[in-house]
Order: C-alpha cells, then sequence, then structure tokens
C-alpha cells in the first residue's frame, strides 16, 4: 500500500489534497521512514515481513464479504481502479490520529485560558477605553456610535461546532469552529437593533484577544469573518510552533433561545434608516425597509448547535455520511465554490446531503461514491434560485414559506428551524455555477472513454482555465457610486455598508440582460474572507482585490456584432432603449421590419471576439457609473502574439479563409481538366494553412518586379544580390491522387518518371485554360494563383506497397516496411485525411485554428518545432476539444491556449496515451485496447504516445520526436509559462506584457549565432519585431494577376543554413531556432561527443590531434568549428557569441 499512497500523492494531473503549497502533512505520508497512524512518535518502528501463505490458503474460494466488494467495484464503478482511487483519496484528505491529538490538546487548551478570561466594568459600547491599544475592534464602526452598554465576563460555556466533531473535518484547510457563549447578562433583548448585537460580539472577540495575546500557548492570532461576512468576526488562533497544519477559529456566539427567530423575519427591519444615514424619514408613518441579510446574519448565529444535533442524528444514521460529505467538499474545492462571501462551503454540503437523506433521495446504506454522484445529480437537475428546499418538518407558525423566501433571496436553502436560509448570501450566478459544474461532472462521469476521477476531484478549475473570457473592476471603491446611481441606499444598510456585496446582484442581472444569448453562464469570484492582525484595525471594504467575472461564451452567437431589438412601435422598444442608451438606432432590414438595433464595431473576427468587452463596458458606464477605466477586460490579450495587420488587426481566420476559398477553386479546376491519360481521383489539400493552423496563414502578395531580375526562359523573377532576402513564399501542398491503371509501371524509378511527366502536363493545362504561371520539377508542378503558390504533388496509390517491395539474391519478392514508404505515406495518404479531419473540426468549433497558432507560435518561440511537429501540436489541441473534460471546450482562443500549456506540463507521459477520438471513431473497447497495448510495448514506443483512430499503436506523428530530454524541458517551461500567464492576466499589479512567456531564456545555451535581419525573410513574425524600413519585393494582401512570372517559392536562408549546420555538425551540437522570424540560432554542444578518440584519417575534419607517446587521439576543434559557422552563413551571420564558461569539456 506504500508505494500505492506515494503514486497519488506525486501525481503530477494537478492534486490537491496532497498539494506541496497545502501546509497539512501528514507523518505517515511524508517522512521517507514511516511509522503506522496509531503510533506514539517515540516508539520503535514496526518492520513488515511478508506472509508465507499455504497451498490452502492461497487457492481457498473467495469469502462472501470479499464477492460482495467484487460485484460492488464491477457494477458501481467503471472499474475497481476508480473505487481504489477513491479510497486512497479519502485516506489523504482524513485527519491522522496525531493530528487529532494534536487538536484536541490544543482545544483543551484554548478552552482553559477563555474560560479564565477576567471581567471588565460595564462601559457604553462606543467606549473602547477598557481595551489596550496593542488590540483593535475586529468591526468597522460605521455609523461610529450606537446605544447600549458591555462588559467582558467569562463565558457561558465553551464547545465545539461545525464539522470537527461531525467527523466531516478534512485536508488541506483544516479549521476548527470553537463556539464561545457570550454571556446573557452581557446582552439586552433590543440588539438586534442597528448593529448593537454584532458590535457586542465583536468586542466580546476583542477581549478574548487582549486575554489571550500574552498567553505563550498561542502561537498566531489574526482576525478574519465568516465566508466574508463583516457582520461575523471570528478569532484565528494556532498552535505555536511552525507549520501547524491547523486553525482554531473562535466564533462568539448567542446564548440559546435569547432572541426569537420571529424577531429576524426577513420581511421585519432592524436597522433604522434615521440611525444609519443620520437623516429623518420623509413621511413619518413610512415603513422602514426590511434587512433580511442582517437578519439573517445574526439568526446565523443563534443556531450553530442545533444545525450540529440535527446533522450529528443524520450523520449517525449512515455511515458513509463523513465520507461522501469530503468527497463533495474536494469537489468544490476544485471549483474554488468552497471559500468567501456567498460560497458553497462545507456546512451547506453536510447539510446538502442531509437533505437527500431526511427526504429519502439516497439510502443510509449507500457509499460515498454514491453520496457524491446523487448529490451532483441533484445539484444537476435542481434549480434553487426558483425552487428552494427546506429541511424543517414541521415549522411554528411564524416561519415564512418557500416562496415567501424567494421574494427577498436569490438562492433558497432552508435549515431545520424554518426561519433561516443557509444560501441568503449566495448570488444566482454563483447557484448556475454550481449547477453547470455538477451537470459537466455528470455527462464525463458516465463516460467510460473518460479518466473521472482525475475530471471530478483531482483537476483544479480556477476562473482563469475556465471562462473564456474574464474581466476585472479594479477598483471595488467606484462601486460606491453605482450605489448612488441605482439608489441602493436601503440595501447598503441591509449589508452593513458593504458596497461590493450591495451593486454585485445588480450588475449581474444587468450583465445577464445586456449579454443574453451571447453567453452560456456568466460567473464571478467570491470575495475572500479577509484576515488581519489584532493589532490592525479592520481592513475597509475598499481593501478588498478585484471583482473578477467569467465569461461562458456560445461561439456561434457571441460574436455578432448587432443586437436586434423590438419593432420600434411594439411595447418593449422603450425598454429596449432604457438599456442600451444612445446606442440604440433604429434601422431597416432587408426583409422590410424597422426595428430598434444595437450595431457594435468589428471587421475581422479578432476584433469580433472583443464584442463582449464593448457591451460590458457600454452597460456598466451607463447604468452604475463605472468608467472603461475601472474594467480590466483580459478576453483576448494572448492572442496579440499571432495578430498581424495595422489597418484592421487580425489573428488569421481572414487570411485563411482566403487560402482555403483559392484552393477550392484550384480544386474544382483540377477536377475539371481535360486531356489527362488518366481521371483525377481525389484532391486534397496537405497543409495546416487549410485547415486554419498555420500560425501566420499565406498573404497574397503583389511582387514589385524592379526588386526582381526577371529570368526569360523559365520565367522565373530572382532577387538581386544587393537587395534583401525577398519575401518567403509559403508553398501549399496540395495532393493530387490519379486512378489506377494497368499501365503503372511496377518500378518505384519509372513511377516517378510518370510522375513527373504528370505535373509537366498539369502545368500545361493549367497554362493553357487558366492562365496560371506554373513551374513543373519531378516530385511537383507550382501554380501561382491569386498571390498565392499552391505545390500539386500527383501521387499513385500502390506507390508505397512499391517502395516496400524488393527481390532477394534467390528472386524471391520481399516485402520490408522502410522510411522511404513511410514519409510517402505519411505525406499522400494521412497528412491529407488529418487535414481534412481538422478543417471539420474548426467548422464544429470557430477558435480551434486559433488555439492551434497559439500553441506553434509558443512551440516554436521555445525552439520545439523541430520536436514537436506541426501536425502533432494540432492533434494536442484537437483533444483539448474533442475531450476536454472537466471543462467544456475551449470558446476563445486564451483559454485553449492556457489548457494547452496545462495539457503539456500535467499529462502522464510515462504511463498513459494521449488518446485523440477524431470523429469520434474510438469506442470503450478499443481505449482499452490502445491502453494495453502501450502497457505492453511502452519501452519501444515514442516518449510521447498520441493515438488515433488510424493510429492506435504506434504514434506515427511523434516518433521523430520529442526525446526524453526535450520532452522534459517542453514540460518544465509548459508550466512555468503557465503560471506567468496566468499571475500576468489575473493579477492587475503585474504589468501586462504576456509575450514574456515566448522569450526563451538564451543563457543555458553554449553559443548563439546572431544573424542578419535583412536576410530573415519572416522577420516581421518575430516575437519582438524589429522596425524595418527596406522592402523585400512584395506587398501583402493586394490580390495579384495569376500570371506573369513566377518568384523563387520556398526560399527561406535561415532553414537552409539550419538544414547544412546539422549535416555538418549535428554529431558535435543540437542546434534550435525560432522558425517564426527568430534572428538568432542556439547551440548547444553534445558532452559525449568531446570525449577524446583514437585518431583517424577519415575523421581528420575540424578535430585537433594530440599525441601521447604512440598513441595519437583527436577531439573537435571547437575554434575551427566557429569559423566554420561563420563562413558557411556568410552574409547571414552577422556575429557567433560563445560563451565557454558554460562549457563543460
Amino acid at each position: 500500500m506504500k508505494k500505492k499512497k506515494q503514486a497519488v500523492i506525486q501525481d503530477p494531473g494537478g492534486v490537491n489534497p496532497s498539494d506541496s503549497s497545502l501546509k497539512e502533512e501528514d507523518e505517515t505520508l511524508v517522512k521517507p521512514k514511516r511509522s503506522r497512524p496509531g503510533e506514539e512518535e517515540g516508539e520503535e518502528e514496526v518492520v513488515y515481513h511478508p506472509v508465507k501463505l499455504s497451498r490452502s490458503d492461497l487457492y481457498r474460494p473467495p469469502s462472501a464479504e470479499e464477492l460482495n466488494r467484487l460485484k460492488e467495484a464491477e457494477s458501481l464503478f467503471h472499474c475497481s481502479l476508480l473505487k481504489m482511487q477513491m479510497e486512497e483519496l479519502l485516506k489523504e484528505v482524513a485527519l491522522s490520529e496525531r493530528r487529532k491529538r494534536q487538536i484536541n490538546a490544543f482545544v483543551e487548551t484554548v478552552t482553559e485560558l477563555i474560560e479564565g478570561v477576567p471581567g471588565s466594568p460595564e462601559v457604553e459600547v462606543s467606549d473602547l477605553s477598557w481595551l489596550s491599544g496593542a488590540v483593535k475592534v475586529p468591526f468597522l464602526l460605521v455609523p461610529k456610535t450606537t446605544k447600549g452598554r458591555f462588559h467582558m465576563a467569562p463565558p457561558a460555556s465553551v464547545d465545539l461546532i461545525g464539522s470537527y466533531p461531525l467527523g466531516t473535518c478534512t485536508k488541506p484547510r483544516v479549521a476548527v469552529d470553537l463556539a464561545v457563549t457570550i454571556p446573557a447578562d452581557v446582552l439586552h433583548p433590543k440588539d438586534v437593533l442597528n448593529q448593537r448585537y454584532p458590535r457586542k460580539r465583536a468586542l466580546y472577540l476583542a477581549g478574548l484577544a487582549q486575554h489571550l495575546v500574552s498567553s505563550s500557548d498561542i502561537g498566531t492570532m489574526r482576525y478574519s469573518c465568516l465566508h466574508g461576512d463583516r457582520l461575523r468576526p471570528v478569532l484565528l488562533l494556532t498552535p505555536p510552533g511552525e507549520d501547524s497544519g491547523f486553525t482554531v477559529r473562535v466564533h462568539a456566539c448567542l446564548p440559546p433561545g435569547f432572541f426569537k427567530p420571529s424577531r429576524f423575519h426577513f420581511q421585519r427591519n432592524n436597522i433604522r434608516t434615521e440611525w444609519y444615514a443620520g437623516l429623518q424619514t420623509s413621511t413619518p408613518g413610512r415603513s422602514e425597509p426590511p434587512t433580511p441579510h442582517y437578519n439573517s446574519s445574526i439568526l446565523g448565529d443563534l443556531l450553530p448547535r442545533a444545525h450540529l444535533q440535527f446533522l450529528s442524528a443524520v450523520s449517525s444514521q449512515c455511515s458513509a455520511f463523513a465520507d461522501g460529505v469530503a468527497l463533495l467538499k474536494v469537489w468544490l474545492h476544485q471549483r474554488e465554490l468552497d471559500q468567501g462571501a456567498g460560497c458553497f462551503n462545507g456546512f451547506l454540503a453536510s447539510m446538502l446531503l442531509a437533505y437527500l437523506l431526511t427526504t429519502h433521495r439516497i439510502g443510509n446504506t449507500m457509499t460515498a461514491y454514491h453520496l457524491l454522484r446523487n448529490s451532483l445529480n441533484f445539484l444537476a437537475s435542481t434549480d434553487l434560485t426558483v425552487n428552494g428546499i427546506s429541511l424543517a418538518r414541521a415549522p411554528d407558525s411564524t416561519a415564512p414559506s418557500l416562496p415567501e423566501f424567494h421574494s427577498a433571496f436569490q438562492v433558497v436553502f432552508v435549515d431545520p428551524s424554518g426561519h433561516l436560509n443557509m444560501c441568503a448570501d449566495m448570488t444566482a450566478c454563483t447557484y448556475k455555477q454550481l449547477q453547470h459544474e455538477a451537470t459537466v461532472s455528470m455527462e464525463f462521469w458516465d463516460n467510460p472513454t473518460v479518466d473521472g476521477f482525475h475530471g471530478l476531484l483531482m483537476t483544479p478549475k480556477p476562473m482563469i482555465r475556465t471562462s473564456d473570457h474574464v474581466f476585472q473592476l479594479c477598483e471595488p471603491v467606484k462601486l460606491q457610486f453605482s450605489c448612488k446611481k441605482l439608489n441602493l441606499l436601503s440595501e447598503l444598510m441591509d449589508h452593513s455598508g458593504n458596497y461590493i456585496q450591495t451593486v454585485l446582484p445588480y450588475v449581474l442581472s444587468l450583465l445577464q440582460q445586456g449579454l443574453g444569448q451571447r453567453i452560456h453562464l456568466l460567473t464571478h469570484s467570491l470575495s475572500p474572507s479577509p484576515e488581519w492582525s489584532v493589532e490592525s484595525d479592520a481592513p475597509k471594504h475598499k481593501a478588498q482585490p478585484p471583482l473578477s467575472f467569467g465569461l461562458l461564451l456560445r461561439p456561434d452567437v457571441a460574436t455578432s456584432v448587432l443586437e436586434r431589438g423590438p419593432p420600434a412601435d411594439g411595447p418593449k422598444a422603450a425598454e429596449f432603449r432604457r438599456l442600451w442608451g444612445p446606442r440604440s438606432e433604429l434601422r431597416r432590414f432587408q426583409d422590410g421590419a424597422i426595428t430598434e438595433a444595437v450595431l457594435w464595431d468589428g471587421k475581422s473576427m479578432h476584433q469580433k471576439q472583443l464584442v463582449p468587452q464593448q457591451i460590458i463596458t457600454h452597460l456598466l458606464q451607463l447604468h452604475a457609473d463605472i468608467p472603461e477605466s475601472c474594467i480590466r477586460y483580459t478576453g483576448a490579450i494572448v492572442d496579440d502574439v499571432i495578430r498581424t495587420g495595422s489597418e484592421v488587426p487580425s489573428t488569421g481566420e481572414e487570411e485563411s479563409l482566403l487560402v482555403v476559398q483559392s484552393y477550392d477553386d484550384l480544386s474544382r479546376k483540377l477536377w475539371r481538366l481535360e486531356g489527362l491519360p488518366l481521371s483525377i481521383t481525389a484532391v486534397q489539400g496537405a497543409h495546416p494553412a487549410l485547415r486554419y493552423t498555420q500560425v501566420f496563414p499565406p498573404l497574397p502578395l503583389k511582387l514589385d518586379y524592379s526588386f526582381f531580375d526577371k529570368e526569360r526562359f523559365s520565367k522565373s523573377l530572382l532577387p538581386k544580390e544587393e537587395k534583401p532576402c525577398a519575401a518567403y513564399i509559403t508553398p501549399i501542398t496540395v495532393i493530387c491522387h490519379m486512378e489506377g491503371s494497368g499501365k503503372w509501371p511496377h518500378d518505384r524509378l519509372a513511377i516517378r518518371h510518370i510522375r513527373a511527366a504528370f505535373h509537366i502536363r498539369l502545368g500545361e493545362l493549367l497554362k493553357k485554360h487558366h492562365d496560371y504561371a506554373c513551374r513543373p520539377c519531378p516530385t511537383h508542378v507550382d501554380v501561382w494563383k491569386d498571390g498565392l503558390a499552391f505545390r500539386v504533388q500527383v501521387a499513385y496509390h500502390r506507390e508505397p506497397q512499391v517502395l516496400r517491395e524488393s527481390v532477394s539474391a534467390e528472386g524471391l519478392l520481399v516485402v520490408r516496411d522502410n522510411d522511404e514508404a513511410q514519409a510517402l505515406e505519411m505525406a499522400t495518404i494521412y497528412r491529407p485525411l488529418l487535414t481534412s479531419i481538422l478543417h471539420g473540426l474548426q467548422q464544429q468549433h470557430s477558435c480551434f485554428g486559433a488555439v492551434c497558432r497559439l500553441a506553434k507560435r509558443w512551440l516554436g518561440a521555445h525552439f520545439f518545432s523541430d520536436d514537436i511537429t506541426e501536425d502533432a501540436a494540432d492533434l494536442l489541441v484537437a483533444s483539448l476539444f474533442l475531450q476536454p473534460s472537466p471543462f467544456t471546450p475551449p470558446g476563445s482562443p486564451q483559454v485553449g491556449f492556457l489548457r494547452f500549456l496545462r495539457l503539456l506540463s500535467s499529462f502522464d507521459w510515462r504511463n498513459n496515451p494521449l488518446i485523440v477520438n477524431l470523429n469520434n471513431q474510438l469506442t470503450a473497447a478499443d481505449h482499452t485496447e490502445i491502453k494495453n497495448d502501450f502497457m505492453a510495448s511502452r519501452e519501444s514506443l515514442p516518449v510521447m504516445f498520441i493515438a488515433t483512430p488510424k493510429d492506435k499503436t504506434l504514434s506515427m506523428w511523434t516518433k521523430r520526436g520529442p526525446s526524453v530530454q526535450m520532452l522534459q524541458r517542453v514540460v518544465l517551461l509548459a508550466a512555468e509559462s503557465l503560471k506567468v500567464l496566468e499571475r500576468q492576466l489575473m493579477d492587475g499589479g503585474q504589468i501586462q506584457d504576456v509575450r514574456v512567456v515566448l522569450r526563451p531564456p538564451l543563457d543555458v545555451y553554449d553559443v548563439l549565432i546572431h544573424l542578419n535581419p535583412k536576410q530573415v525573410p519572416l522577420l516581421s513574425q518575430a516575437v519582438d519585431p524589429p522596425t524595418v524600413t527596406f522592402s523585400r519585393g512584395a506587398t501583402a494582401g493586394c490580390v495579384a494577376q495569376s500570371g506573369g512570372f513566377l518568384p523563387v517559392i520556398d526560399y527561406n536562408p535561415v532553414t537552409l543554413y539550419l538544414t547544412e549546420l546539422r549535416d555538418a555538425f549535428g554529431d558535435l551540437a543540437l542546434f534550435f531556432c525560432d522558425p517564426y522570424g527568430g534572428t538568432v540560432i542556439a547551440v548547444l554542444w553534445k558532452p559525449k561527443a568531446f570525449v577524446p578518440i583514437p585518431f583517424k584519417t577519415s575523421q581528420a575534419s575540424a578535430r585537433n590531434v594530440a599525441a601521447d607517446g604512440d598513441q595519437a587521439s583527436s577531439s573537435p576543434n571547437v575554434e575551427a568549428i566557429l569559423e566554420d559557422f561563420r563562413v558557411i552563413g556568410k552574409g547571414l551571420v552577422r556575429s557567433v557569441e560563445a560563451s565557454p564558461e558554460k562549457w563543460s569539456f
């Protein structure tokens, strides 16, 4: 079991229960020499020996209990592995016996200290003179004074409440709740009014803090508040010593039954306008506004013991109750729903399970697995914003009904007393998010091809990685003006001055109304519970971090620039105009209708993706007085790294569409060609631009003839020597399959000659019928069309088979696979098929191509393009859309790119194949077969294994790379890039420069070859492109005539130089370069190549010879090699920068 436990802890797939940042450590899991959980620390370690079993014991039939377990694992879980994973997780999050002993001892100490708190003379509530200056009151005293008198006195009782006595307390955040009952003589029956009780509560906590501050038995002591509610401060205590692993939360509570619950009916007012605002009510007989949130906050202090008794009674009937709550808490924690104001915390999770048990929706004998499953199913199918639920079996006559609760609160879940709505602070958006997460979880849980355990319980889902677009309100203090604009004085009184929680529901409602069908879900961050020193004043509301909002988009409608409203004379027109203000205008449409409408800016897809940003900034400025400068919209910041165009910014969608349209036209013309000896059976694209995934799609070019010399015979344009390197012209590969015929020869050389003849004939026909400039070659024919270069290759379906066949010396036909046949199959069969499938995926998910472009731009910037090919990178991104669990498919390029980095850094490449289920062709049985074959042949397979329906066992796309070392570097850089990028996107204090994740660290390389920018044709695609003042002989975006002279195609000096370096010095060094405008070639020496070897005349080039006696040895001559770098790259190389201090030879 030790090995198993260790494997769960170190799982790179995203572990929270045992994350290194979570301080709760279990001695039995961390120390190398581990003792049993029940052992005292001073005892000797028990040594375990294998048990020797007799033959009869070994082959004994399974017992009834063992049979039941096997049957349960088979019928209740996908497999026994899931059952074991959940059992291990529960062991991970459960408290060890050693930790429980520590907690019990510390709670006992704290209880004794609190019971000995001295009394103090009675003073006015606003008189703080009895407190020493070292301790402050954990309360925002606004207004400054209120009526009432206060004195310190020993508590009436000190009791454990919450999850610890219930047995549902879990790691990582171990919080033990201690209820300190304020004596009845300190309180007054009228303390419900005007914050008198909350202030006395805070004063009592300050008195406890003053008493405990001098004790050596207490480690750290800080204030906080319960779930972000400033009316309910708590005192946080930790034991002395570092890394205690738990916190005791001290709550000051009301004596049971001190106030009648009916005093806190949500329709009653307990804060007077005259006291809070200093204003006389305008009409003497006018009723005060109700204060439902204030009432709920105080009522919550009246019932914690009753809640504990109720949950204890329920849990005692269900043996798996604690485990079920633990799993539900882990699920909530991974989705960031369990902390902060209005969260769905562990207490609500326990109450939800109790509700399901008491209403017999789940049985007392169910396992923790079933409790979690049924809880999520209930959340997914029940909308508590419309149909609230209640635990009250027989509420008294003064308790409100569920419809009444709905009139005051957005989410309704009533406690057993019938008076308290436990979800009073939760917004409808938070519950919708909870419901959405439960729905998504249920969808992939039942999918046997998905690892449900990791998706459900082990993968963190921060907002930046879950939502398609994210924006922040950076200065929460500006929300005070929103309160005035929206006239929310009554609501502000109800929230005791917390203007953020006051305005939030109205902002959410406004955005929901404005974004409408464009979004699937609107979420917001939950304001965290602040913590501060007992010696500091309570932080003001403006000290809260920025409020973050997440949008889950509907990609098909989110980018629409037109908001069509009701008819101008319709009853809803006035409401539409009120919502949109001056942006609303009358427009006449093609169908003759005249309606209200709003038109947003956006010409390119890149601009249209930011239409939600325009809507949000307009609505918040118009209705809530929140200026645009306060809104930090990070929906498409990362897209800038692949952005082109100055007048109309674009991220490649329009350019890719132009290429595809031109290809479609060429394809039709090829099909219709007459005069070929054999007919064409298929025309297929085999280039990333034809599946929308080329990082920088080819642009139609108009050539400047003065830049070139004309070569009349071949009608070619050759760049003049004194000019900079001409613009790079991408050849777009098109495979043209010819029909089979007995006329095709069976000799490989003859087939090539026939193909060359077809290329000549195709060029002649295209020139004759369509006046395209063509250049035939033995391997292809280049066609210049619409300013783009298409490279048409004729393919014969039996040629790979011919390449595999050979005749032995005995005259026998031998069929043997070889690299040449595989490369031809890849080029003419598999790559066109992949291009076709991924083109279809782009039609389903409009941002697929942009995510691929971002991913490949990152790979190129970090010199990984040669290891992870374009095809492999596209498949990695495709997996994010085809199997997105536990997320939904990415709806924006940015979130897709973040998940790509997460996939690279967290996937267990060593032990799992990445299965990309293209066209949904793989069944559950296929998945199992692929995994079994993978495990059986792991050592002989590529380190990054990608399986597809047409390639289940070989991983042809990653066969040649990456190596183990390169994959380790990919994983390391992806993890670091993800961390830096997420911090930049979510932390407003960061300088926003997302390109920092594309700047590779060059200090790890031994030699840097700096290139002349004028000779780098793709310089404009660099991460930080320099300003250039020279021309490359072509103007982008201008559609050229198809005829005329043909430029040099596929000429890139950097690529050619790199190839020469690898051919000449590949045995001595590794060479790296960014293919997208990189001006540096980085060189890494191979240490083994510098070990001296015996001298041979055949290996004397670029080597030093050293004689030792009669033995001569040679080693590489580094100076000569560096000089060769310059000589080979003359005109291209600007300088060679060597760093000998890093060399290890």
